[in-house]
């Protein structure tokens, strides 16, 4: 149906080349112009100041439901005014010992102008992540915990 590019774009910066010593720090590049500066998690010598792998995947998951989540709404002509998800993926070893991102919590919380019943809203969030194209993508398991934010 469509395709995603995106250009991923790292020089070495360092005369040495060793595993403590190269520069973790690289460029996302999106077909619409945007350029996300990127490095590795800081536990694994990267920059905490650049997204790191491990919170884009959590990011685009949240995102995703975020999105499903609004045009069922609008569909249902229920008006959102405003959502927020804490999200928070866990790395942690997987069933095969390798690390993985294992599990994502979302904690949509969902302000909406005339809110409908919680069972309604339960519904909505239950099939957002039914139809969300990043979470049908993945083996993490992704749990939804609405109006949950820490």
């Amino acid at each position: 149906m469509s395709e995603h590019r995106v250009t991923v774009a790292w020089e070495r910066t360092t005369e040495d080349f060793s595993y403590e010593a190269y520069s973790r720090n690289h460029l996302w590049r999106f077909e619409g112009g945007v350029e996300v500066p990127a490095s590795a998690a800081p536990a694994f010598l990267g920059e905490g100041e650049r997204v790191d792998p491990e919170e884009a995947f959590v990011a685009a998951l949240s995102s995703c439901h975020m999105l499903t989540f609004l045009a069922i709404a609008a569909r249902k002509r229920l008006v959102v005014d405003g959502y927020r998800d804490a999200a928070v993926g866990f790395l942690e070893k997987n069933a095969a010992g390798k690390l993985a991102i294992t599990r994502v919590v979302l904690r949509p919380e969902v302000s909406f102008r005339e809110p409908p019943p919680e069972t309604v809203v339960e519904r909505m969030h239950h099939t957002a992540h039914a139809e969300c194209f990043i979470a049908s993508s993945v083996t993490t398991e992704v749990r939804v915990e609405p109006g949950r934010a820490d």
